[in-house]
């Protein structure tokens, strides 16, 4: 870990601390997989890292606030799905390359980071402005690439000239954010996750560029 971490009353916490903090978010994130939210309580939080309710209330002042930590920290490591778009061709066999790339790494973040993605947009939904900008801090990530990449594409006229940059890359990535958290469901509509990828690259594709993949 990089960086002074601070115990609740404002003490920095040393290397061993640190280590319990990291601990106590590590076995968060476990009971998250396998129990509702509403259903974690600190006291098995504590059990789960070998420690004691006293310890986590040292570094958390409740489960909510571990849990915004472990979302910030997912948060952190879905900024990087920018790198997705960065410098890449939507031409040709390229473009098709680039469709499928974005889709796969979204859709494996997603699953990756599933219980606590569902958390955020539990949190979301109920107006709670903390999830939601973690939430949207993950979006902006492909949001913000996809649309410069769109607003390029336009200026070289190689899009309508009638396309909003920003209104098309926001409905790609909501339908990506929807589509992500639906992995799941699909099985039980009869897709397969190697049916689903491609399926979703080639919308993704004809949404940017209007186009039918090369292929």
């Amino acid at each position: 870990m990089t960086g002074q971490v601070r115990t609740v009353d404002g003490r920095v916490a040393g290397r061993r601390g640190q280590a319990t903090r990291q601990k106590l978010l590590e076995c968060l994130s476990e009971m998250l997989s396998s129990s509702p939210y509403r259903d974690v309580k600190v006291i098995d939080v504590a059990r789960k890292a070998g420690t004691s309710p006293a310890t986590f209330y040292q570094y958390f002042p409740d489960v909510e606030g571990a849990v915004l930590e472990v979302a910030e920290q997912m948060a952190a490591e879905g900024a990087q799905l920018t790198h997705l778009l960065e410098g890449r061709s939507w031409v040709g066999k390229a473009g098709w390359q680039t469709a499928q790339d974005l889709v796969e790494g979204f859709l494996d973040f997603w699953r990756k980071n599933d219980a606590i993605l569902r958390v955020v947009d539990l949190g979301a939904a109920e107006g709670d402005k903390r999830f939601y900008k973690i939430r949207m801090k993950i979006l902006n990530s492909v949001n913000n690439s996809l649309t410069d990449t769109v607003k390029d594409l336009k200026a070289k006229g190689k899009v309508d000239k009638d396309v909003s940059p920003a209104a098309l890359a926001g409905s790609l990535v909501a339908m990506l954010a929807a589509v992500a958290s639906h992995q799941r469901g699909f099985q039980t509509w009869g897709v397969k996750q190697a049916e689903l990828k491609p399926n979703l690259a080639m919308l993704v594709h004809m949404g940017v560029t209007g186009k039918k993949p090369t292929k």
